[in-house]
């Protein structure tokens, strides 16, 4: 079987370390590339967690450091809910950094994308600021990338602003730049990811499985993304469970922009689900998840 060929931009971050691990010890996919970028915490505090969990997962993938700040607004993150390291509440092994290239994400996107046989997806679980400035220095490799899904977006409220999810929140303007890029598209936003549920009987469940399953437990200790007694969400393995398993998923193909401008609704993905905008599809958006799929899927 050949394996499809990504890269996955992230900003680890608790719930983003379950999706790399997902990532990388799937037989269906082949990660390429981790491109990191400032979101959950400062840049050098994520990409300094990327290296942490190739190390604790012995995977030799190389990693790039990206943008450290939004394309035009202030930075914000999430160590309110990922703690202050953004991964909190495990004794990673210190790192080696023989992984980090000297060249920065864009550059390294471009080289994978260009150098690929086959087209390349990526698979963006923070903020789109990376994705954006490739796409703007280097439009010919549209041609070259297979889609974009993206963990982000909502069809409704949000969490990080009223109307706004984190990763589109914390830089709309590269947002907007992505979803208006031509690119085929996938979004898997906040309405999966409030359903992608991992309850007390599983976080138990994970903690005595293997070595894995027990650094989870204890980072999800640490976890404010809903609570042990509730349900964590996972929201970033959402994008993990579409590539590999999308019948868990309603998809439905419409026109989708992103609010720059407005002064209570930035960040805000306008899902034109209705036609009232008059514009074509340009996104594929996954408007509900199958919870038992998913647990089954993510418990395996």
């Amino acid at each position: 079987m050949v394996k499809r060929p990504i890269i996955i931009d992230t900003d680890p971050g608790i719930d983003d370390a379950v999706a790399i691990a997902a990532a990388l010890f799937s037989e269906e996919l082949d990660l390429r590339l981790i491109t990191t970028v400032a979101g959950n915490v400062s840049l050098r505090k994520v990409t300094y967690n990327a290296l942490k969990l190739l190390k604790f997962f012995n995977k030799d993938v190389p990693v790039a450091m990206g943008a450290d700040r939004p394309l035009i607004k202030a930075p914000i993150d999430a160590s309110d809910i990922h703690g202050e390291s953004g991964m909190a509440g495990y004794d990673f092994e210190e790192p080696s950094y023989d992984l980090l290239l000297k060249e920065n994400a864009v550059n390294a996107m471009y080289n994978v994308i260009m150098s690929s046989e086959e087209p390349v997806t990526l698979v963006p679980i923070a903020p789109l600021t990376n994705i954006a400035l490739l796409l703007k220095m280097y439009p010919e490799v549209k041609e070259h990338i297979a889609e974009i899904v993206m963990m982000g977006g909502s069809t409704a409220r949000g969490n990080a602003g009223v109307m706004a999810e984190f990763n589109v929140y914390a830089d709309p303007e590269a947002a907007k730049i992505v979803f208006q890029s031509g690119v085929p598209m996938v979004m898997v936003g906040l309405d999966c990811g409030l359903k992608a549920l991992v309850y007390p009987e599983d976080s138990q469940q994970l903690k005595v499985m293997n070595k894995t399953g027990n650094m989870i437990y204890h980072l999800f200790n640490n976890y404010r993304g809903g609570s042990m007694k509730t349900g964590l969400k996972m929201y970033d393995s959402t994008a993990i469970a579409y590539l590999l398993q999308p019948e868990m998923f309603t998809v439905v193909e419409t026109f989708v922009d992103v609010e720059t401008a407005g002064e209570l609704t930035a960040g805000c993905t306008v899902v034109d689900l209705k036609g009232y905008l008059g514009k074509p599809s340009n996104v594929k958006v996954c408007t509900d998840i199958n919870p038992e799929m998913f647990k089954k899927w993510f418990m395996g």
